[in-house]
């Protein structure tokens, strides 16, 4: 099957899409790297691009969202090229809404490989307590607050059979 703008044979018998949902501090990252272990795939994480890309713009929600965007129109080509060339990818962007795993969703149906959307159903105050201890660690790329935890995990919208993902629950 060729992919239209690839122009490449797709090996949908070796490449796989990961997707990662749950709330911040849930436990992506972590769970990406596992995936990553075990299926000898490429992790692509939107943390690690928006720092090294973005992080003296980045200081807002707004300004996440805008940024967002233009890196996911940047790397969803970069994902298509290392599907078809039959490279697992694990991609550690958050799908926490609908309008997130909208372009996931778009992704999977583009490459036509098998896909999997992890969801880390993790209760608020577990992740916050996980989000303090990585704070006063600095071992990620960006510090958040309780405030700014409650107001991303407002718009939080746990996935739906009804979205056509391959859905696993991690608890």
């Amino acid at each position: 099957m060729l992919h239209e703008g690839c122009g490449e044979k797709m090996d949908r018998a070796k490449a796989e899409l990961h997707f990662l949902c749950g709330k911040i501090a849930a436990g992506k990252s972590t769970l990406s790297r596992s995936l990553a272990a075990r299926h000898r795939a490429v992790i692509l994480s939107e943390d690690d691009w928006l720092h090294i890309l973005y992080s003296e713009e980045l200081r807002t929600i707004p300004d996440y969202l805008r940024l967002s965007t233009r890196l996911k129109q940047a790397v969803a080509p970069h994902v298509l090229k290392l599907l078809s060339a039959g490279v697992t990818v694990i991609l550690d962007f958050p799908a926490n809404t609908v309008e997130q795993r909208r372009w996931m969703r778009a992704l999977a149906d583009s490459s036509a490989v098998p896909h999997t959307l992890h969801y880390l159903d993790v209760q608020d105050e577990v992740c916050k307590a996980r989000l303090r201890r990585r704070n006063v660690a600095g071992d990620h790329n960006f510090k958040v607050t309780d405030a700014q935890f409650e107001q991303i995990t407002r718009h939080f919208v746990a996935p739906t059979a009804e979205e056509g993902f391959n859905i696993v629950v991690h608890t």
